[in-house]
């Protein structure tokens, strides 16, 4: 009876810092803090190291791991541990702080149909000097504009509402609406769009023909 009395359940078990390592691994670090004498205390740290570092012996000498097997000590020590550490010890803080919040890339997601890439060529563009070859980069960029957009929303567009898309993009510095010239025709695009979709559906076709030679009909 007094052996069932002594079991200890995971419930009543303080939580694991580093569960990796497991109970005996967090057991032997409390006992290094629990201990008074300071030379001894870093006797047990070292050995709790070398313990550790024999799990992935292949690592236990690169200085770098060893860095990470000190840092994983005070973790799991709640860096009560007070010892001499061959390396600057992180401390709580600094482990605690929150990463900055990453930008997301898209810098309009209004217009996400366009893809990033679009914002990107429209931002060459305006820095070139004033001519026939801007002019051409430009029509084109709204070309490819139209084309996103036919791809990702209707059948038909008006010419003006990708000339608006631009100018915003551009922040104003591109207004092909003043010009008076067309984009591709949308039947064009749609056009190309169907002759690819029938190739890669005649070559389907192909393979199930193919795939069904050589079997016996009953």
């Amino acid at each position: 009876m007094d052996a069932v009395d002594n079991l200890e359940y995971n419930t009543e078990r303080s939580k694991l810092i580093i569960p990796e390592y497991g109970r005996h691994f967090q057991k032997m670090v409390d006992y290094a803090v629990s201990i008074a004498d300071r030379e001894e205390r870093n006797r047990v740290a070292k050995a709790i190291i070398s313990v550790m570092g024999n799990l992935q012996p292949h690592l236990r000498d690169v200085p770098d791991f060893q860095h990470k097997l000190w840092d994983q000590l005070f973790i799991m020590a709640d860096f009560k541990l007070d010892v001499d550490s061959p390396f600057p010890i992180t401390s709580k803080e600094v482990l605690q702080q929150r990463p900055e919040p990453l930008e997301y890339p898209q810098n309009f997601p209004k217009y996400r149909f366009y893809g990033n890439n679009i914002k990107r060529m429209i931002d060459v563009a305006i820095n070139w000097e004033k001519g026939d070859l801007r002019d051409g980069l430009e029509y084109a960029i709204a070309n490819h504009m139209k084309k996103c957009y036919l791809n990702w929303n209707k059948d038909t567009v008006d010419d003006q509402a990708i000339f608006q898309h631009l100018f915003e993009l551009s922040e104003g510095k591109i207004d092909l609406a003043a010009d008076g010239e067309n984009l591709t025709d949308s039947g064009q695009f749609l056009k190309n769009r169907t002759s690819k979709s029938n190739r890669g559906g005649s070559s389907g076709k192909k393979g199930q023909r193919g795939g069904s030679r050589g079997k016996k009909r009953y």
